[in-house]
């Protein structure tokens, strides 16, 4: 489930983002989608591909990989995102919901740190 209240199109941040088409409430569930899953084995082979910068780490070990469906893995990372994601690890599903009120015509993005304002390093800022 994608509600019609997000696109894709070209990101300032480089390549392709998510964004609004009208005003969001803070609170909004914008989409519920599947992930592929990938065995440890996998992921390593994957991370050796263009799709290593679309897959998330996956299960409570964060060993296996996941790949979003839908738009999942198009948000773009901020580290003061204006959504949140939550991994189903039972059911192979991830949820974006909103953070704060979003304008139509912004950008949406996720924390690649499973946290809105988490400040770590991710992988392509560590020095």
């Amino acid at each position: 489930m994608i509600l019609p209240i997000v696109f894709i199109a070209p990101s300032a941040k480089g390549g392709k983002g998510v964004f609004a088409n009208k005003n969001i409430k803070a609170g909004t569930v914008i989409e519920i989608s599947p992930v592929l899953i990938f065995s440890v084995k996998e992921r390593k082979s994957i991370e050796e591909t263009k799709l290593f910068h679309y897959i998330f780490e996956w299960g409570v070990s964060r060993k296996k990989g996941a790949l979003g469906l839908g738009y999942i893995s198009m948000y773009n990372h901020d580290y003061n995102a204006n959504c949140d994601y939550d991994m189903d690890f039972d059911n192979n599903l991830m949820t974006i919901i909103t953070v704060r009120n979003i304008l139509k015509g912004e950008e949406l993005y996720i924390n690649y740190n499973a946290h809105p304002s988490d400040a770590t390093p991710v992988w392509f800022n560590a020095k």
